[in-house]
């Protein structure tokens, strides 16, 4: 294999250089709106009888020692206004609190050109504005699930060529597009294959400790493919292993990311029926010591 050069498959190979990072170390554990879902007023558009708004949830994370958050495009008020967005970025640096990804619900399986491609094109443009409005460095985007006859080869194929679109906006703003393991792409092998086919520094992973294929029996090598890839990364309370779900091994993963010379932070995205106020706080500090050991 040539210098610089990963094996992603038998068929792709590319150069790794965009993702090295300088000396340093994971710099914390922050928390994602989505993990207050139950709590938020507004869950895409609608209002609800939810409590928090954006700016509750960072007060919330600065009251309980929390200084990251990704910020949910679903969780934001319809509509929001420019000005809105400033006051968030100006409420986050007042609180201490880093705003390190944003994310969205987009689907780009759809065929490029067509209307339903086009919606989610402009839904992540608009985003990408949104974030980067508040200073966030990194969109978590998805590859989405193929509509119904679609073959995954197909989507594939359309996945790249709206990535791409999208990318070219993502670079004029400044903001790295993170392609989450998730939908058609908890298949590793097809994440990569996108990975291989883009030549864009604006691209990497959000690692997400908690999507794999149900039949995976090794969920912990495929974390280990896509580490070097990450450039955000989510950890969840539990893995999947033989279709079986099973606490997490949070220290093997956090080891897995310092091997790849991952610098960025791990964001908690709690997703169990466990009640939040007790669960996110314990998960947390088993977190935080893994990240210490």
């Amino acid at each position: 294999m040539a210098a610089g050069a990963l094996l992603l498959s038998p068929a792709a190979a590319f150069p790794v250089e965009r993702y090295q990072r300088g000396s340093g170390h994971i710099k914390d554990v922050g928390l994602t709106t989505y993990s207050l879902r139950s709590r938020m007023r507004y869950v895409r558009g609608r209002e609800t009888d939810g409590d928090m708004e954006i700016v509750d949830f960072l007060e919330h994370c600065a009251a309980n020692g929390i200084d990251t958050a990704e910020l949910t495009a679903y969780y934001f008020k319809p509509d929001v206004k420019k000005s809105e967005l400033h006051d968030i970025r100006r409420r986050a640096h007042l609180l201490g609190i880093d705003l390190a990804a944003g994310a969205i619900g987009n689907n780009f399986s759809h065929r490029p050109k067509s209307s339903e491609a086009e919606q989610q094109l402009q839904y992540t443009r608009d985003w990408i504005d949104r974030f980067a409005e508040m200073g966030i460095p990194v969109v978590r985007i998805f590859a989405g699930n193929p509509p119904r006859g679609m073959s995954p080869d197909e989507a594939l194929e359309n996945v790249i060529a709206n990535l791409e679109t999208a990318l070219a906006h993502a670079e004029s703003r400044g903001i790295l597009l993170g392609i989450e393991n998730h939908d058609f792409t908890m298949n590793i092998d097809r994440l990569l294959e996108i990975l291989s086919r883009i030549d864009s520094k604006w691209l990497g992973v959000t690692f997400d400790s908690g999507n794999h294929l149900s039949t995976a029996s090794d969920p912990y090598g495929d974390l280990a493919r896509i580490a070097p890839y990450a450039v955000s990364a989510q950890l969840k309370t539990l893995i999947r292993v033989n279709g079986k779900q099973e606490p997490v091994d949070f220290s093997r993963v956090i080891r897995i990311l310092k091997d790849a010379d991952y610098r960025g932070y791990v964001i908690l995205e709690y997703e169990d029926k466990e009640d939040p106020k007790t669960a996110i706080p314990r998960a947390l500090g088993e977190i935080r010591a893994a990240l210490a050991r």
